[in-house]
């Protein structure tokens, strides 16, 4: 599953000088982490280990630590979080391309980042190291990952309806899903039960929604056009859940702009199967936004979409009532984003 994020890219392993992580999965560079650790000091035993805030650290700190030996005369592992940070100050990256060309045998220098801004440092680099992406999976894979995780790690079977389920709730980020994942493990009672398997019932059970994640349960009755149950729905969040209504209305605002987004780029020629990753949709909307975007076309979208930005700009200038949680202010609020709500589902009726 790993290696699929980086289809170019080598494992990180003993021997080499300096390894890159970067992206949006936090998961992965933690596993990568470990799996160069692990190696390391299978390679020289006891191993020192250094880390640096590349938002903070200087130039010179970092070079200073690689270069010189440690106390114990043992290999080292200089590690730099917030890496991007730490290329972009004044100096830095020819410096570090220079380092890369000709590093250190005694020490391993691994650069830890979201963002990551690639160039002749990363060319450098794949010569004797390597450079990962780890970018967050789509679903099929994290659904592979999901059932193929909770076995090896947490001794319990998934079936597949509820790995999909836990998808479709909380996205395919590994990071959460490893953690969700724990939680209904040790709901059932893990290894000691055998034959322990993680339903469906479980996860529905189980894994709830937040305040502010169920705000974006608004999406799915718009989106199916379906005008009475999209009311319900904001009565049920706001006045039961007390989901908070800048969110429920940005939930709507987002809806809209993925949707012109999605009728935009269909216009241009990119199939539906190419917007999941792009628009960061899973679950039922991969299929269902973009084929309301398909009938809909960029126009409508667009005057769906600006339409609500301006709601929303004239709102928070005092040019119309504000979105208020106030007590006061509630049932205002609350028939606010029923509008909302109802013209929405009515432009998305089939």
């Amino acid at each position: 599953m790993a290696r699929k994020t980086t289809a170019k890219s080598t494992p990180p392993a003993a021997g080499m000088p300096v390894v890159v992580l970067h992206g949006p999965e936090t998961f992965l560079i933690e596993e990568y982490t470990r799996r160069l650790v692990s190696e390391l000091e299978q390679a020289h035993g006891e191993i020192e280990q250094f880390s640096f805030d590349g938002a903070s650290c200087t130039l010179a700190m970092v070079l200073d630590e690689l270069r010189s030996y440690g106390l114990m005369q043992s290999h080292k592992l200089v590690v730099i979080d917030s890496a991007a940070e730490f290329m972009r100050g004044s100096g830095h990256r020819p410096a570090m391309e220079r380092y890369a060309e000709d590093p250190m045998s005694e020490a391993t220098l691994l650069l830890r980042s979201r963002d990551w801004r690639p160039g002749n440092f990363d060319k450098a680099v794949k010569s004797s190291g390597t450079v990962i992406k780890c970018s967050v999976p789509g679903d099929a894979d994290a659904l592979r990952w999901c059932v193929a995780r909770a076995e090896k790690r947490y001794s319990v079977q998934i079936v597949e309806s509820a790995a999909r389920l836990l998808i479709e709730r909380i996205g395919p980020m590994l990071s959460r899903l490893d953690t969700e994942l724990g939680k209904l493990a040790s709901s059932i009672g893990g290894s000691d039960q055998g034959e322990s398997l993680i339903t469906r019932d479980a996860v529905v059970e189980l894994v709830g929604l937040g305040r502010e994640e169920q705000a974006w349960m608004i999406q799915e009755p718009i989106l199916r056009g379906d005008r009475s149950e999209a009311v319900k729905t904001v009565q049920s969040l706001y006045d039961v859940s007390r989901a908070p209504s800048v969110l429920m209305m940005w939930a709507c605002i987002d809806l809209a702009r993925k949707l012109n987004e999605a009728a935009i780029l269909l216009e241009q020629g990119q199939s539906a199967s190419e917007l999941a990753r792009p628009l960061q949709l899973w679950g039922a909307a991969a299929r269902s936004l973009p084929a309301a975007a398909s009938r809909l076309g960029s126009q409508t979208t667009s005057v769906m979409y600006q339409r609500l930005l301006e709601m929303d700009r004239r709102a928070k200038t005092g040019r119309m009532p504000p979105l208020s949680d106030a007590p006061a202010s509630r049932e205002a609020t609350r028939r606010t984003l029923e509008c909302v709500a109802v013209e929405m589902a009515d432009r998305l009726t089939v």
